[in-house]
């Protein structure tokens, strides 16, 4: 079996996490092939004993691949996903951020939980993306164009608030006045979404949100949509420009533009274990059912 490592940075409890790993690696005798740059941080830190194979960016990732490996937290995740595209690798994520819902494998359980994956002991919950185009200006200033949490357009430079004109499959909606206004697949639900008051999401539902950031308009509430709907915003505001942003990266817009959002032709693979599901992550990262009286 052939494993892509992931990381972006080096926390102390690296080294911990990849002595585990590779206590389980020598058991299935699997090969394990490194991030470029997350290969030079764990030799600048004396973790590997050996040498490895690296790869630098997503080209270089192909059918041999049997899993991919994200070490960090879901801002790690995140950017697994534009490694591995549309090439259906599945995505595991070992956790060595804080709260964690999309690397749910905890630093304490992974000689408990990687076996399953040569043991066929897994399943495969498919991840919504969304998509993203510009005119008259091309989004060609983002590396991808595609997100699997959000999109946000929000404010730039300005303490006022936006205007943002929101049609669905051609058809007017409203005109949001806010900070901004996120547009989230199920799998973000628990990220931007979250904190600004929209839904918690289950993730294979076909649904993506349009939840707004600090709205004027005390009756304006998020807005569930079918993912098969088309969104195009055009902004407006006393600055001449927005950011319009995917997942973590940040741009900036001419109002001029129109941001067309839509559901990507792709989905991202994700590696569900036993008793290691959504809800039971939901549950223990919220604290649903926890009585803190007791």
């Amino acid at each position: 079996m052939k494993l892509a490592i992931y990381g972006q940075y080096y926390p102390e409890k690296t080294a911990d996490i990849l002595h585990k790993m590779f206590s389980v690696f020598e058991k299935y005798n699997a090969q394990a092939v490194f991030e470029a740059n997350f290969y030079r941080l764990l030799l600048e830190n004396n973790v590997l004993k050996n040498e490895y194979e690296v790869f630098s960016n997503h080209t270089e990732l192909n059918n041999s691949f049997d899993f991919f490996i994200s070490i960090g937290g879901d801002g790690t995740m995140l950017r697994a996903a534009t490694f591995v595209k549309s090439k259906n690798i599945p995505i595991v994520g070992i956790n060595a951020g804080r709260l964690g819902f999309l690397a749910n494998v905890q630093q304490d359980a992974i000689e408990k939980l990687l076996p399953n994956l040569f043991e066929n002991n897994y399943k495969l919950s498919q991840r919504t993306l969304l998509s993203l185009e510009c005119y008259p200006d091309p989004c060609d200033i983002f590396d991808l164009n595609f997100a699997l949490n959000e999109i946000t357009v929000s404010r730039k430079n300005t303490t006022s608030m936006i205007t943002i004109e929101t049609c669905l499959n051609g058809e007017y909606l409203t005109s949001f006045w806010a900070d901004g206004l996120i547009i989230s697949t199920p799998t973000g639900s628990t990220g931007y979404n979250l904190s600004c008051g929209g839904p918690v999401i289950t993730p294979e539902s076909k649904c993506i949100v349009i939840t707004p950031i600090a709205p004027h308009n005390l009756n304006v509430r998020p807005l569930i949509l079918s993912d098969d709907t088309e969104i195009k915003l055009k902004v407006s505001g006393r600055e001449p420009q927005f950011l319009l942003s995917l997942d973590s990266g940040t741009k900036t817009i001419d109002n001029e533009n129109e941001v067309y959002i839509k559901k990507a032709p792709f989905t991202i693979n994700m590696v569900e274990f036993p008793n290691e599901t959504f809800l039971k992550t939901l549950r223990n990262k919220l604290l649903w059912g926890e009585d803190k009286r007791n």
